[in-house]
């Protein structure tokens, strides 16, 4: 099968070699000129929980490739979605099947001005990843990964793609719900990538600090009333508190991509998560304080080193 990764950073790059190693057809797509080179030079060189290995993967700009794919994977950042789907629309055909598994909110509607609605499987993932140096990535996690097809019709399809991931040790899941799941995924990027970037350090530090549970009751609920209000989706405060906490004990040591994007003067995605709560909010005349303070907050943290938000 001809896989396509759009947005080749850490996670891109973990899930690409894990599928190359599977047996797939695989390409690499990014624009970052010296990842390019280093993958096309080195190979790429990924540690996978804690094995170092190195993979020869292709990788090109997305306006490199000619042939149609038969799936893409997009690992964009939310601000990138459609800027990449816009460079790659000549790769995707009529049967193209496209997997979006970004973080934050709102994706689809991006999606379905570029892909038939049928073509898009939509999903989630708690595995965790960073990039060390150009060609240089790691990749850490257990969890599953999530789909479900955004068509009714196209079950078998989403079941396709959950057996390949399966087979390529990313513990591929068909989910019944992947709205509730996506939502939850947001409270977890809600609070972990925006409070480690905040104070700046890793989420076992975070999740240790004496004020956690007055953080997380308070950004949770906003994320919970949004989600009811708007999508019909019924989140547990309590519930997703704990799944957090439990997730924390598992990637306590990790600077989740918040922070790394920070650290790496790059704009973060608060604007699909918090700041997608606190605006959302405004319109069913909810209010929101927890998270427009969070967004004004890693807002005013990007302008403070310089950092230019894009989608501004």
């Amino acid at each position: 099968m001809k896989i396509a990764i759009a947005g080749s950073g850490a996670l891109g790059c973990g899930f690409g070699h894990l599928l190359k190693k599977n047996g797939q057809e695989v390409t690499l797509l990014d624009n970052w000129d010296d990842h390019i080179e280093a993958i096309r030079l080195n190979g790429l060189k990924v540690t996978v929980n804690g094995t170092e290995e190195t993979q020869r993967m292709a990788i090109y700009k997305p306006h490199e490739v000619k042939e149609e794919m038969d799936v893409i994977f997009v690992f964009t950042k939310a601000m990138g979605l459609k800027s990449m789907m816009e460079s790659i629309a000549h790769i995707i055909g009529d049967q193209t099947k496209v997997i979006c598994l970004l973080n934050g909110l709102g994706h689809l509607r991006t999606l379905e001005a570029y892909v038939d609605k049928k073509n898009i499987i939509m999903g989630t993932t708690v595995w965790t990843a960073g990039i060390d140096a150009p060609g240089v990535t790691h990749l850490n996690g257990q969890g599953p990964v999530e789909l479900q097809n955004s068509d009714p019709e196209e079950t078998a399809a989403a079941l396709k793609i959950v057996e390949i991931l399966k087979n390529s040790g990313l513990n591929g899941v068909y989910s019944s719900n992947v709205n509730y799941t996506t939502w939850r995924k947001a409270c977890v990027n809600g609070t972990m990538n925006a409070l480690c970037a905040l104070l700046d350090t890793t989420i076992e530090k975070v999740f240790a600090s004496s004020t956690i549970d007055s953080m997380l009751t308070g950004i949770v609920s906003e994320f919970a009333t949004l989600a009811e209000v708007q999508d019909n989706i019924k989140l547990d405060v309590e519930e997703t508190i704990t799944y957090l906490k439990n997730l924390a004990d598992k990637v306590g040591a990790h600077y989740p991509s918040m922070h790394q994007d920070l650290a790496n003067m790059r704009p973060t995605e608060i604007d699909f998560l918090n700041g997608a709560v606190a605006e959302a909010s405004k319109r069913f005349g909810l209010q929101a304080p927890y998270c427009q303070k969070v967004t004004d907050l890693i807002h005013a943290k990007e302008e403070i080193l310089g950092i230019e938000s894009p989608i501004k």
